[in-house]
């Protein structure tokens, strides 16, 4: 069993930053795959960016350039740097774990 909690939301201005983390209860390391989802009001949920225990990373094309992933399997930790937020970026952040682990969300505003 795991359990996933974000934390690093807030509200910024378009083209700052922030970092979110994910702290997550069991090990990571067996978790092949970690990642990122969002969830913006009336819009599917949807992918930003994903990272295998490998290294692989797959990242959605809108965020491209701006957001970088990282886990840090020692600290049982995943995280997600944003910079030059838009105001497109403002949703609901979960951390996922596969197969089908979730956490709460945490949301992030981003103001013109």
């Amino acid at each position: 069993q795991v359990q996933l909690v974000e934390s690093g939301g807030g509200l910024v201005q378009a083209g700052g930053s922030l970092r979110l983390s994910c702290a997550a209860s069991g090990s990571i390391f067996s978790r092949n795959v970690m990642g990122w989802f969002r969830q913006a009001p009336g819009k599917q949920r949807e992918l930003v960016a994903i990272m295998t225990r490998g290294g692989s990373i797959n990242y959605a094309d809108s965020v491209k350039g701006r957001f970088a992933i990282s886990r840090d399997n020692a600290k049982n930790m995943v995280y997600l740097q944003m910079n030059s937020l838009k105001i497109e970026d403002t949703a609901v952040y979960y951390c996922y774990a596969g197969p089908a682990y979730w956490g709460q969300g945490t949301q992030v505003t981003v103001s013109s």
